[in-house]
């Protein structure tokens, strides 16, 4: 059976393109998640959904870890239920550390 760490697990999308847009934009070293918007009710800023498999260290059961991240969105272009990708960048505000690079598919 394939050992899971602690790892995101990146699907639809692959890691090439996210090595893409930090060598297109110039940035080194940046983390890059791929996850769902759960809220754009705050002006520029939307909250973004990172799903992770983590394995349990001593049951073993795969489970789903969920992390929360506010990210900028300059435009107010992204809406709830799209699929982002969001980037690090320097603190924007208290809780604000990533924005938005691109949608990558819109909500229905």
């Amino acid at each position: 059976m394939e050992e899971l760490k602690n790892e995101t697990v990146v699907t639809d999308v692959e890691e090439t393109e996210v090595i893409e847009v930090n060598e297109t934009l110039g940035r080194k070293n940046r983390k890059t998640f791929i996850g769902r918007v759960v809220s754009d009710k705050m002006d520029k800023t939307i909250v973004v959904a990172i799903e992770t498999k983590v394995r349990h260290p001593l049951y073993g059961k795969t489970m789903k870890r969920t992390t929360k991240y506010k990210a900028h969105d300059e435009k107010n272009e992204a809406t709830i239920n799209d699929r982002v990708l969001i980037m690090e960048t320097r603190p924007l505000s208290k809780d604000k550390n990533f924005r938005l690079v691109k949608i990558i598919e819109k909500a229905k």
